[in-house]
């Protein structure tokens, strides 16, 4: 299991946690409330945590699907990267898509999830041309079929 050192900033929030065995995000909650506004109202939340990403992986913010499906609430640059040489406190950018409804955040509420991957660096190489693929120049958003 990866060992990823963390800061608590608040002793009365909870740490991020994984609901259920197997779980690939850990819950995030809000370290203080807010209001989102509807029609893309943003907000930007702390978390309460600092985290020391190990070299070599990368922290992904990601929205929770409770809060899409039942309030249209995610988070604008879903997913936020956390590259590991990051220290601050881990913010959540939270978005209302709702049309008419303003979306209340209170304080401990679960509003994104953190998913620790591997990350590997590229080096890039210069080529004239691309090897083909079965995908070829399909355009962006276009699988060629």
């Amino acid at each position: 299991m990866l060992r990823v050192p963390l800061v608590a900033l608040d002793p009365d929030l909870p740490l991020p946690r994984y609901a259920l065995p197997g779980d690939a995000g850990a819950d995030l909650v809000a370290r203080h409330g807010a209001v989102v506004a509807p029609r893309g109202g943003r907000v930007v939340v702390p978390t309460g945590v600092k985290v020391a990403i190990p070299e070599g992986y990368a922290g992904l913010l990601l929205p929770r699907s409770g809060l899409a499906f039942r309030h249209g609430v995610t988070l604008a640059n879903s997913p936020g990267l956390i590259d590991a040489g990051y220290r601050d406190e881990l913010c959540a950018i939270v978005v209302n898509t709702d049309a008419s409804e303003a979306y209340e955040i209170r304080r401990g509420d679960r509003i994104a999830q953190l998913v620790v991957v591997p990350a590997e660096r590229a080096e890039w190489d210069v080529v004239e041309e691309l090897e083909p693929s079965v995908r070829a120049n399909g355009r962006f958003g276009h699988t060629g079929v």
